[in-house]
């Protein structure tokens, strides 16, 4: 399967990628001989609402009409969370299979990151009750040195046993290794043990990232093994965090007896064809580099980019190693979820706090869920004294039974949000809701922020009105005084004719209109500023949430310390703000 238009795009532009940019390459793979494509699904339903300012269900639909009628095309889906990072409700579920039909996919690629299987049982029965074939996933990693109890062949196959005994509805089984950290041995014994478990008309298939550089050693471990597919890419986002390259895999599979069963220069054609579409696209560096250091700490390629470009957005890109070194730690006191999404994201929010706010200071609510098995069963037991940690911050007790039963039906509550906000109450828009929330939401409202990274922002007017008219010498101007706010601190500069610049601290605005001092509440974190729930003035209680801020894919409510009035906020929607900058006075 080419996965470059969906893993790809995940793993080297944090699934910030536009359809009109890329959908001419998609012509040309279909051209070179590639009928299997993975096209959505994973981080590329959320990202274009939240990052790219389309609908993911106009992309599918896009994407169905370019390849025609008989391509495979393949999604991506995390058991009962679907396309989100937080569980589902039954009817969200059965909502996304339909949707997902309905918008031309033909298989959804379903996995639990805690391989509960309980977690893959309704999903898969609705994937196939809907008519899409479903690939059951089993999750692969490495631990850490020195862990053990999970992850090793016994391990899938003691899950592979569990699917099959719970007659989940499928029509292939996936190995997936989103960090790209299991070691070659391990696939091989799992892909032979698997073989021999199931009938011989079974598909198998294989996943994984080359960011620690073992992909095409894992692919050719596991085709050994008796794997019939694996996963690959086209340059220019192929190796590094992605999949291996689909002419580097061709080459490796030489004098074997096994073949990709494409021609190479129609596959290098294709391969000009992409280069030409992502041309304009900024390519963290860290995407195209081996990083040996993510079979310590399992990041999955598919989210390390996807981390570092949020790391970007708010300034703490500095961070970035201490974070990753920090994860082994979360990853091992965790219970050993597998490192890949929504987990990974729980492993680096926890890591990233740890961080920012001093170790298990702060439980990031979706970690210490996990740990108190909200999400499912870890595949091991997570350390007591961070289960007893997660309890007191979250004032929840540990839990033991089916995370869907204790969840609250997904549509009427979507439908409220549609009808309050005078929005159409569809199948689509209600999911977009569930799914999506409060970013959803501002995208429905026509409030959505594109945020792509490219080489240059300048448009295309603009270059060719460049080559017709000469720019206009501009006019002498003398000094000019502006207000400029950095890390929300407001400073008066100066700009003289020849480009001097003087800069002072700027008189400090009035904090309230009766001129009351009062409690400063701050930053906690990094963050994005997504929702401000209070108005000046507003009468507040201990507790009572005033702001939702967001960094790294988490959304957190900052509670007021202390009941009183608002006097003052500090901030507006849209904002970036660092830690212990100041979001509000209550007095």
């Amino acid at each position: 399967m080419d996965t470059s238009f969906r893993d790809g795009f995940q793993s080297v532009f944090g699934a910030r990628v536009l359809t009109d940019d890329f959908l001419p390459a998609v012509k040309a793979s279909v051209d070179a001989g590639i009928t299997n494509i993975e096209a959505g699904g994973g981080a590329r339903f959320q990202s274009l609402f939240f990052y790219c300012g389309e609908s993911a269900f106009d992309m599918m639909d896009r994407f169905r009409s370019e390849v025609g009628p008989d391509v495979a095309l393949q999604t991506l889906a995390r058991g009962i969370n679907v396309v989100a990072l937080s569980q589902c409700p039954r009817d969200i579920i059965d909502l996304h299979a339909k949707m997902f039909k309905k918008h031309g996919m033909t298989t959804i690629r379903n996995f639990d990151a805690l391989n509960d299987v309980r977690n893959l049982e309704y999903s898969g029965e609705r994937i196939a009750h809907h008519g899409l074939n479903h690939q059951v996933v089993v999750s692969m990693m490495d631990l850490p040195p020195g862990c053990t109890g999970a992850h090793t062949a016994e391990f899938y196959m003691d899950r592979l046993k569990q699917i099959l005994d719970a007659d989940i509805p499928f029509h292939s089984i996936c190995f997936k290794d989103a960090s790209g950290t299991s070691n070659p041995k391990k696939v091989f014994e799992t892909f032979k043990a698997a073989r021999k478990l199931v009938s011989d008309d079974t598909i198998l298939w294989f996943h994984t990232h080359d960011t620690a550089g073992l992909a095409i050693s894992q692919n050719l471990a596991a085709i050994e093994g008796g794997a019939d597919g694996i996963d690959l890419a086209k340059a220019p986002v192929s190796g590094g965090t992605c999949q291996a390259d689909i002419l580097s895999m061709i080459h490796a599979l030489k004098g074997t007896d096994f073949t990709l069963d494409l021609d190479y220069e129609k596959i290098l054609v294709a391969t000009e064809a992409f280069e030409k579409a992502m041309k304009e696209y900024f390519f963290p560096p860290e995407a195209k580099m081996v990083s040996p250091t993510v079979t310590l700490s399992p990041m999955p390629g598919g989210a390390l980019t996807a981390n570092t470009m949020m790391m970007r957005d708010t300034g703490t890109l500095h961070l970035y190693a201490d974070v990753i070194k920090e994860m082994s730690e979360v990853v091992r006191l965790g219970g050993f979820g597998t490192s890949v999404t929504p987990v990974s994201q729980f492993y680096f929010q926890q890591a990233y706090l740890n961080v920012t706010q001093g170790k298990w200071k702060k439980i990031n609510p979706s970690y210490g869920n996990m740990v108190l098995g909200y999400f499912g069963r870890t595949p091991a037991p997570p350390d007591p004294e961070i289960i007893k940690i997660a309890s007191e911050q979250l004032g929840k007790p540990v839990f033991t039974e089916d995370p869907l039963d204790i969840l609250e039906p997904g549509i009427p509550k979507a439908t409220k949000i549609l009808e309050e906000n005078n929005l159409p109450v569809n199948d689509e828009n209600i999911f977009i809701i569930a799914s999506c929330e409060q970013k959803g939401l501002d995208f429905l409202l026509g409030n959505a922020v594109t945020n792509i990274r490219k080489i240059t922002d300048e448009k295309p007017a603009d270059k060719k009105s460049s080559k017709t008219t000469a720019p206009a010498a501009p006019a002498p101007m003398g000094p000019r005084d502006y207000t400029i706010t950095v890390n929300n601190r407001p400073y008066n500069v100066t700009v003289s004719e020849a480009g001097g610049i003087k800069a002072a601290p700027a008189a400090p605005a009035p904090v309230a209109d009766d001129g009351v001092e009062g409690t400063e509440v701050e930053a906690p974190t990094p963050g994005n500023v997504v929702k401000i729930l209070v108005e000046v003035g507003s009468t507040v209680e201990t507790d009572q949430p005033l702001v939702i801020l967001e960094a790294m894919k988490m959304e957190s409510e900052v509670k007021s310390p202390c009941s009183g009035k608002v006097l003052a906020i500090h901030i507006s929607a849209g904002d970036t703000v660092q830690s212990s900058d100041p979001l509000f006075t209550i007095g």
